[in-house]
């Protein structure tokens, strides 16, 4: 597995959970996102972007980085270019790194969508704030390794059918759940999570980090 971390311009703390799925990847940066390379301790191979948001007082390695620049007025956002340049080096499974919160609601939304797009592709990919954490539920049983206590949610794009929690405070045994309804919202991790989804579109959304 070839795994791609892509620094982007939302919130971003240090974890040791964090140090454990970006360990050994690869680096890109999404315009914004080269601030967090600093702090996360990396240089990245490639920065991506229009660069109408780069940080002030880059370290000389970063403002290094080899640049593929685009244009101010395109049709796709920083982040998602970052993610093509990182398949066309051959990526197999994506984190990405400061995927929610900052100042643009849209962009973590798009993050969110692409990433379930992704996963419908058979790509593998963690969305991360370092204190937060999404995982697209592909149809089928998954398993998660939280601890005990843990919040999570799942939040469904569509309507699901078929959703079953087990390891958790509030279980679930095969339920049908419409779209946009909260039943699935605020739940806690009880002896090892997992998640079985027989049909619909949801992300699992954690908080191993309060």
């Amino acid at each position: 597995m070839s795994t791609f971390t892509i620094l982007l311009g939302g919130e971003l703390k240090r974890t040791p959970r964090l140090e454990r799925q970006i360990a050994g990847s690869r680096i890109i940066a999404a315009d914004a996102g080269i601030g967090h390379a600093t702090a996360l301790g990396v240089v990245p191979e490639l920065w991506v972007g229009d660069f109408d948001s780069v940080p002030v007082d880059l370290p000389d390695a970063l403002e290094a980085v080899p640049r593929m620049t685009f244009p101010a007025e395109k049709d796709k956002t920083d982040g998602e270019l970052a993610v093509e340049a990182a398949f066309a080096r051959g990526a197999t499974a994506v984190v990405l790194a400061g995927a929610f919160g900052g100042p643009r609601a849209d962009h973590a939304f798009l993050h969110m969508v692409l990433a379930m797009r992704l996963t419908e592709a058979g790509i593998d990919v963690t969305l991360t704030s370092g204190s937060q954490e999404g995982v697209p539920l592909p149809s089928g049983r998954a398993r998660f390794d939280y601890e005990d206590d843990t919040l999570f949610s799942v939040l469904g794009f569509s309507d699901l059918t078929g959703l079953s929690l087990a390891g958790a405070k509030w279980p679930l045994d095969n339920v049908q759940v419409p779209f946009g309804s909260s039943l699935t919202i605020s739940n806690e991790v009880r002896g090892g999570l997992e998640v079985a989804l027989g049909g619909g579109q949801a992300m699992l959304l954690a908080h191993p980090y309060p």
